[in-house]
């Protein structure tokens, strides 16, 4: 595969990467609750490499080509989505939170994969950007090749949460006011996201 064309991928990636979206807002959210940024990324980036998986083993296109099934997809990530905004707007994440002591790695992990899991639009990201950076002439399996390309996106992925993960941290971890209005805003992202997703399948 053409390192030229792993470098054209990347570049796509790494803007799909930083548009703040549902991952961010989880992944400030995780921030401000202290130790759990790694476990809540590692649960994000476990649901890109599904989405990868899923892609790369031809289920994505079979999936694509019933409506009803899409749809279902679509708003089931739209409720779990509304869910967690909902959450977060009336409990807004507050740095080392009084449900630290009731929280865990797992859970954080669990809906970090829910989050980026059940989100359709990276599914059907994936679905219409992965295949498109293929070679059908090269020596690698076309399977092969999107694995590939979305560990490339996964490494980028990587890198930008942690740092908005981290740097929520270093920056509310001593302005809870701060805090709070960020952790409403998260949530009306995460809402927003689910509305859109949901409008468009109206459409």
């Amino acid at each position: 595969m053409a390192m030229s064309v792993l470098a054209a991928f990347w570049a796509v990636s790494f803007l799909f990467v930083i548009t703040p979206g549902a991952d961010w807002a989880y992944a400030i959210s995780a921030g401000m609750r202290g130790r759990w940024v790694v476990p809540a990324v590692a649960g994000m980036l476990s649901g890109h490499f599904v989405a990868t998986l899923v892609v790369a083993a031809g289920v994505g296109s079979l999936l694509a080509g019933h409506p009803l099934a899409l749809t279902l997809l679509t708003l089931a990530g739209c409720t779990y989505l509304l869910w967690l905004g909902a959450n977060l707007m009336l409990s807004p994440a507050l740095p080392e939170g009084g449900d630290e002591q009731q929280a865990s790695g797992s859970r954080w992990a669990l809906k970090g994969f829910c989050v980026s899991g059940l989100n359709p639009k990276v599914f059907l990201l994936f679905l219409a950007l992965l295949p498109q950076f293929t070679d059908p002439q090269s020596a690698w399996p076309v399977g092969l090749q999107i694995l590939l390309l979305g560990l490339v996106h996964l490494a980028s992925s990587l890198v930008i949460y942690l740092m908005v993960g981290y740097g929520a941290k270093a920056v509310l971890s001593t302005r809870p006011a701060a805090a709070r209005v960020v952790g409403r805003v998260s949530g009306l992202v995460m809402i927003g996201v689910a509305v859109l997703l949901a409008l468009g399948q109206l459409r």
